[in-house]
């Protein structure tokens, strides 16, 4: 494996980060902020506790998960959008470079950006809401899973999108409602029946449910379910990153 190769890729898209910090890090915390402030004090002095635990600590793992799912998906679909925009792609796929060396630079790349990501806004919220880790590995577990299965996601995307206009259809028509809908700021086991049925549909359920289970030991579908679920997914967006590089899809025309 050329590993001078991964870390040329991995350190340029790095750096982009450094170039837009305030749209990268700055504008998700403070977005994320603002969620703690008024749902955290407008919601929680109306539902005191959900399972034995404080309204304002609740929704702290699903907001993270909300900024890792969002942010995973944007950093990784504009890193491999922009070189197909201006061309530079083709340089990089007739240079001595592997497919795996390229998806392994620009997906650690995001994942890396959106996992530190993460980790700020979980100490953001620790200003705000008393917190508490009962799993700290498997936190760390699901952040990571999370955060670079995402990131092949947004790697997809980017390649699909032949305009800027479609780098933003997924993740603001699917992901963001499927976040909000998946348990972000409540337990799906307050639904009446029949919706607790359909939410189970929704895969972001399974990775929330995993998420605040290593938080809080609380979790609305069995641990194992959650972790099946998130690597069923890696493996789906892993078998479809395989055949683009294969096909040429959306590379090689």
């Amino acid at each position: 494996m050329n590993l001078y190769a991964i870390r040329a890729i991995y350190m340029s898209e790095m750096a982009r980060t450094g170039r837009t910090l305030m749209q990268s890090i700055l504008s998700p915390v403070i977005s994320t902020s603002l969620y703690f402030v008024v749902f955290g004090s407008a919601l929680g002095s109306r539902i005191e506790e959900i399972n034995g635990v404080s309204y304002g600590a609740f929704i702290v793992p699903g907001l993270i998960m909300l900024s890792l799912l969002t942010q995973s998906i944007s950093n990784a679909s504009i890193g491999i959008y922009f070189p197909k925009f201006i061309g530079t792609i083709y340089e990089l796929l007739s240079a001595p470079v592997s497919y795996l060396e390229i998806v392994v630079a620009y997906v650690g790349a995001a994942a890396t950006k959106s996992i530190v990501l993460g980790a700020i806004i979980l100490a953001t919220a620790g200003l705000f809401v008393p917190l508490q880790v009962l799993h700290p590995l498997w936190m760390l577990l699901f952040l990571v899973l999370t955060a670079v299965t995402f990131s092949l996601f947004g790697f997809i995307i980017g390649i699909w999108a032949d305009g800027f206009e479609k780098l933003q259809v997924i993740p603001l028509l699917i992901i963001t409602p499927l976040t909000f809908l998946g348990g972000s700021f409540y337990s799906i086991s307050m639904l009446p029946p029949f919706w607790q049925t359909v939410a189970l549909f929704n895969p972001v359920v399974y990775l929330i449910s995993g998420f605040r289970w290593s938080f809080y030991g609380i979790a609305d579908v069995n641990i194992a379910v959650s972790l099946g679920m998130t690597l069923a997914f890696l493996a789906i967006c892993l078998g479809v990153v395989a055949w683009i590089f294969r096909t040429g899809y959306r590379l090689k025309s």
